[in-house]
């Protein structure tokens, strides 16, 4: 009878453990939206130097488009682009030559003598064309060419050129200027601050069940992914509460701005004690009160202009 127990306690153990693994806000998976980056995994930093791309999500993936070959700097058209008039007539009198080859009438459309008159009087008017397009190409090669702008040192100015990610060790301390990820929409230190409180606000109310509050922070997808892990959880009889939740390290990976909507995505390394018990009679089934944790994850905020920040993705390493 005990062997039988001790075997349903530890199957009940094995079907357990893998669902509240990382049982935290979000469930340690990718989910969520980054605009028209949610199919590109977030740019790499010190402190999440390998995050993968969003899993999970309600937008459409983009579909790459090939882009059309420019051309090459500075290269001319083509002397039947530049001239479709001669082109085209070029292209007429030998045209009707054939015509006239195909139907018995000789090159130039007549027969005997005519039709040699007639072809040394096309052939002249051939070569006279393409004398004069000669001419013309020479002229155009010769002219000079337009003068190049220049930049100090003798370099050309350099194109989208990266800018120092900015470190949010100090995230919450204030102060300092704002900071831009390669794409150069700023963030202020007072946008990092936000970030940090959400990052502890929003564990909050995930652990007290309050899908109510989590709305005011986070999208309605978000939200969604939420109830679904906090339902899962009540269905197996458990609930998770994650407390103390401490920023260790942070920096900007990206921030950019698309249809009238700025995004952020920040990674943070951040500790906090993860615990999750059984709601029959609180036994620990995973976690341990008197020992720290720790996750890396990059968080995508979002909001509309003029507006507040809301968590709109979570990306895993």
């Amino acid at each position: 009878m005990r062997t039988s127990r001790l075997l349903a306690a530890v199957a009940a153990m094995i079907l357990l453990v893998p669902a509240i693994a990382d049982a935290r806000v979000g469930g340690g998976t990718n989910s969520g939206s980054r605009g028209g980056r949610t199919d590109q995994a977030p740019a790499p930093t010190q402190t999440a130097p390998a995050a993968k791309p969003v899993e999970r999500s309600a937008t459409p993936t983009q579909q790459a488009q090939v882009p059309r070959p420019a051309p090459a700097a500075g290269a001319q058209p083509g002397f039947m682009q530049r001239h479709p008039f001669l082109s085209g007539m070029m292209g007429g009198l030998v045209g009707a030559g054939l015509m006239g080859m195909l139907f018995g009438g000789g090159f130039g459309g007549f027969g005997g003598a005519a039709g040699m008159l007639g072809l040394l009087v096309q052939l002249a008017l051939i070569g006279g064309l393409g004398y004069l397009a000669y001419r013309l190409f020479k002229g155009r090669s010769a002219a000079p060419a337009a003068p190049r702008p220049a930049y100090a040192g003798g370099m050309s100015a350099p194109v989208d050129a990266p800018m120092g990610r900015s470190m949010l060790a100090g995230i919450g301390g204030g102060g300092g200027a704002a900071a831009a990820a390669p794409s150069g929409l700023a963030i202020a230190p007072e946008d990092f601050n936000t970030f940090e409180t959400m990052l502890s606000d929003i564990q909050s109310a995930f652990s007290k069940g309050d899908l109510a509050r989590l709305r005011t922070m986070a999208t309605p997808e978000m939200v969604g992914y939420f109830s679904e892990q906090l339902s899962a959880n009540a269905s197996r009889g458990v609930e998770n509460k994650v407390d103390s939740v401490k920023l260790e390290q942070g920096d900007l990976s990206e921030s950019w701005s698309e249809g009238g909507i700025d995004y952020a995505s920040v990674a943070m390394r951040f500790s906090m004690i993860d615990v999750t018990r059984r709601i029959a009679d609180g036994t620990i089934v995973e976690g341990n009160p008197q020992v720290r944790t720790e996750a890396t994850e990059v968080w995508t905020f979002m909001r509309s202009r003029g507006g507040s920040w809301i968590l709109s993705a979570i990306s895993q390493g």
